[in-house]
């Protein structure tokens, strides 16, 4: 299929010179750039974010039923 790309002048310079100086075609030094990219981003899969949960008993009896502006001006010295 054909197809229209902008790409930055300086790139395209590198990309040609690199297919040139590897025997590759521009096309396929193309393909097998986009083909990395995609394969990569498929491998990593969905972030996860990791479980920071430290030990405890949860809120301190002092906080239970607070709101969060309180305990956040409670952690910040708010008002004391």
């Amino acid at each position: 299929m054909k197809t229209t790309v902008e790409i930055a002048d300086a790139l395209l310079s590198e990309a040609r010179e690199y297919a040139h100086q590897h025997g590759v075609a521009l096309r396929t030094l193309l393909e097998e750039g986009l083909r990395t990219v995609l394969d990569t981003r498929r491998a990593s899969g969905d972030f996860r974010l990791r479980d920071a949960s430290v030990p405890g008993n949860g809120l301190q009896a002092e906080f239970q039923g607070a709101s969060w502006a309180e305990i956040r001006d409670a952690s910040y010295g708010v008002g004391a």
